[in-house]
């Protein structure tokens, strides 16, 4: 359920599954209902009651990693998260633990700003990928190369592992981490100047992180999106999103939806936005977009 986006279900049933499993002395099995439920609710941003789900499952007897690293980076603590991901994976050689443990390293690495680190974790998944198979393991490297070679500056290379990522986790049905990779994929259109991909692929990423309720994921995305602008020709913030998404050939709905804002919202922005452009279409406004640079200016 929570591959395949239904994230309330699967926290509902993981809740369900962990009060059956302590009742019937299951510990095991319980711990791991408990972490299911802190992996669901740490995405949706309910760092609070994360934090309560990976204690119970640490209670239980199960190791919480890599979510609780990766809670204590939302949080701020990316020493605490640093430090609990390196000593998880000194404590395996499994293979299987490893590939799960290693794209929290890359992106716990990111950022510190410890390159050579996060691409090592990453060349290692990469090599496991090519070992072992399967899709998901290989599009799991394939997202982690990315971010990396993002970071890196080697926008073309990002692009490809980026794209190819996107596919394989759309092969298997995953709109979170396909999200994800589209996300990596249109920050290399970006870097490469292809903006009007960047843009689509951004997009994108927000829809679906809107509708599944990726929270931080949501905000990082729209941050990405309106960036700040030096002359915005008396626009605010939200227009500028608003007159790139339109730019973007998105319609109204998925404009709304982008931006958890409602239809009739995105309408009233519009009508500002024409009024202080001077324009009457949304042709007009995104040509006066385009023509004005307001793309570049982040």
């Amino acid at each position: 359920m929570q591959l395949h986006g239904a994230w309330p279900d699967a926290l509902d049933e993981a809740r369900r599954a962990a009060e059956r499993l302590v009742q019937g002395f299951n510990r095991g099995a319980a711990a791991q209902a408990f972490y299911r439920q802190g992996e669901v609710l740490r995405l949706s941003g309910r760092l609070e009651e994360a934090e309560d789900a990976y204690g119970a499952s640490s209670r239980f007897g199960w190791e919480p990693q890599p979510g609780l690293a990766l809670l204590r980076l939302a949080q701020g603590r990316p020493d605490a998260a640093a430090a609990a991901i390196r000593r998880a994976l000194g404590e395996t050689t499994i293979w299987s633990r490893r590939a799960v443990l290693l794209p929290a390293q890359v992106e716990i690495a990111l950022a510190q700003g410890a390159l050579d680190e996060a691409r090592d974790a990453a060349r290692e998944l990469d090599a496991l990928a090519a070992q072992h198979g399967g899709v998901m393991l290989q599009a799991l490297a394939g997202t982690a190369l990315s971010a990396v070679h993002l970071a890196a500056g080697e926008p073309a290379e990002a692009l490809a592992t980026a794209r190819r990522a996107s596919e394989q986790w759309r092969t298997v049905e995953a709109p979170y981490e396909e999200a994800s990779a589209r996300v990596a994929l249109g920050l290399a259109c970006a870097a490469l100047g292809d903006a009007d991909t960047a843009a689509l692929e951004l997009v994108a990423a927000a829809a679906t992180f809107g509708e599944l309720g990726a929270t931080p994921d949501l905000a990082r995305v729209q941050a990405r999106l309106s960036g700040p602008s030096h002359d915005a020709h008396g626009l605010t913030a939200r227009e500028l999103q608003v007159l790139r998404l339109v730019a973007a050939g998105e319609s109204n709905r998925a404009i709304a939806s982008a931006l958890v804002i409602s239809e009739h919202t995105v309408a009233r922005h519009l009508q500002n936005i024409f009024r202080k452009l001077d324009v009457s279409s949304r042709t007009a406004a995104s040509a006066f977009a385009y023509e004005h640079d307001l793309f570049a200016k982040r």
